[in-house]
């Protein structure tokens, strides 16, 4: 049984095993935007499947899954690295690291749900379960890391639409399995297995089904403005650019021959902090024309500096404030910094007014006769957790950002994609306002109803879509699959056999 148990734990890795299991990641992130080409994830996932009955011990294993893993994180989430070419001369040669670093250490995750199902036995089936288990992990651990999910390449797609009961997680859980599936066609051996195989098949055409794009209303629902002053990144706080894009916010703002029920300007999009901003925010009140105004813009107090939405009444009085509660690590604040604090390392505190503070947690804007709006600041629209968290649903959701950090090949569509995904689990509308876009409107199915190109000014007028049923997911949130992922996985490791099943 010894000897066993080593064989089990051998390491025995060709480079070849390596390369096709990093090729079939890479595949599998052609999934997202901007390529979308959702079958070939599938496809992709089902040939390392079928691979991975190769697999001769655990760390074999563990080595074909994490390269599968670098390849899929290497390739989806590339443009994480955009914010250190905004200054390339000081920032640029950390960009290799950052993305090199994030691949292994997210595909060490995948490495191990891959060694943990060769210890459980052979057969590869209870990769499904473990994979969903890995991205519920990165999901949540540490504050979470939610990007690029696999499930993500269905929001064009008809299985999209399942979020609204099983939430991203378990869209996650379908691409398994349907990807376990079409991988029994590369076996020659079977007819269960063939069976099998052929039923999940058959699911994927259907899966693969595009959703009808969404019918703009013309007359009755109110009409929001989304604003979009195109301040690209590297000139935004240039005191030579700065108010040139606040004027043509305002312009855009004023224009039109008739006024909107809502107008919303980007994060951060007013230059100056919510206390200094008294003139400017009288002129963008009067620019109104009557309509209530929600804008990004910077706040103090005491020692603490928050990333904000303020909600302006017709006299540009500031009547709601929003403080972002989920900040970006490192890039708002750092990681366990006010511990260091305790220790006199005050620079890291964002309590001591180091980087950003966390407002108090998700709360509510009263948009009068539009209903009320759960604000969404950039970062936070990532995490469907969160946007469960309100304590009481809302007639829309509302994303402000500044996608500028994040250039303009695939960031800022996958953050649209992920946007959509928000709309299909909650059943809501969702008025997503970006800097250099994508700024959309997009309906409770996820469907777009209007959009501002990436990277062009302008301002678009859009009829708000109706706010649909609350949806399972918006009820239960990822509790009841982790749950079922939780016993499944405990059923596995309890039964744990060397000869298959």
């Amino acid at each position: 049984m010894a000897d066993a148990r080593r064989r089990v734990w051998t390491k025995s890795l060709s480079w070849q095993d390596f390369v096709v299991m990093a090729l079939s990641g890479a595949a599998a992130g052609l999934g997202h935007p901007p390529f979308s080409l959702a079958v070939l994830t599938i496809v992709a996932m089902a040939m390392a499947f079928w691979y991975a009955r190769n697999s001769q011990n655990c760390l074999h294993a563990f080595w074909m899954g994490f390269a599968l893993g670098a390849g899929y994180f290497a390739n989806s989430i590339h443009w994480i690295v955009e914010p250190f070419f905004v200054d390339p001369v000081r920032h640029g040669w950390i960009a290799p690291f950052a993305i090199v670093t994030l691949s292994l250490v997210l595909g060490s995750l995948w490495g191990a749900a891959f060694a943990i199902g060769r210890w459980i036995g052979p057969a590869v089936w209870p990769l499904v379960v473990l994979l969903t288990l890995a991205e519920m992990v990165r999901s949540y651990l540490f504050g979470g890391f939610p990007w690029g999910l696999p499930g993500y390449v269905l929001v064009d797609h008809f299985g999209g639409q399942a979020a609204a009961w099983v939430g991203p997680h378990g869209l996650n859980l379908i691409i398994w399995l349907v990807a376990w599936g079409l991988s029994f066609l590369f076996l020659a051996n079977g007819w269960v297995r063939y069976a099998t195989g052929g039923v999940l098949i058959l699911a994927l055409p259907i899966l693969m089904l595009s959703v009808p794009s969404a019918t703009p209303s013309v007359d009755g629902p109110p009409i929001v403005r989304l604003v979009q002053p195109n301040a690209p990144q590297n000139k935004k706080w240039d005191p030579a650019h700065t108010w040139r894009f606040l004027n043509r916010a305002i312009s855009f703002t004023a224009d039109g021959d008739s006024r909107p029920d809502l107008i919303v300007w980007p994060e951060t999009s007013v230059p100056l902090l919510l206390h200094e901003a008294k003139a400017t925010l009288e002129i963008i009140g009067d620019a109104a024309g009557g309509a209530p105004v929600v804008l990004g813009i910077n706040r103090v107090d005491g020692e603490r500096f928050y990333n904000s939405a303020v909600v302006l009444d017709p006299t540009g009085t500031v009547r709601q404030i929003y403080d972002k509660h989920h900040l970006v690590p490192f890039g708002e604040y750092v990681p366990l910094g006010n511990l260091m604090a305790m220790v006199g390392l005050r620079g890291f505190a964002s309590q001591h007014g180091e980087g950003y503070s966390a407002g108090p947690g998700p709360r509510l804007l009263d948009l009068g006769k539009l209903g009320k709006a759960l604000p969404l600041i950039c970062y936070e629209a990532v995490f469907p957790q969160g946007v469960n968290a309100a304590l009481e649903r809302p007639s829309m959701l509302l994303q402000i950002t500044n996608d500028a950090w994040f250039g303009s090949f695939s960031g800022p569509y996958q953050h649209l994609a992920q946007a959509r995904m928000r709309a299909i689990e909650q059943g809501l509308p969702m008025i997503r306002v970006a800097n250099t876009g994508v700024s959309a409107v997009i309906d409770g199915a996820g469907r777009v109803v209007g959009s501002l190109p990436l990277s062009e000014e302008g301002f678009l007028d859009v009829a708000i879509p109706a706010t649909l049923d609350a949806t399972l997911y918006s009820r239960t949130g990822d509790l009841p699959l982790i749950v079922l992922v939780m016993v499944l996985t405990v059923g596995l490791l309890m039964r744990v056999q060397r000869n298959g099943y």
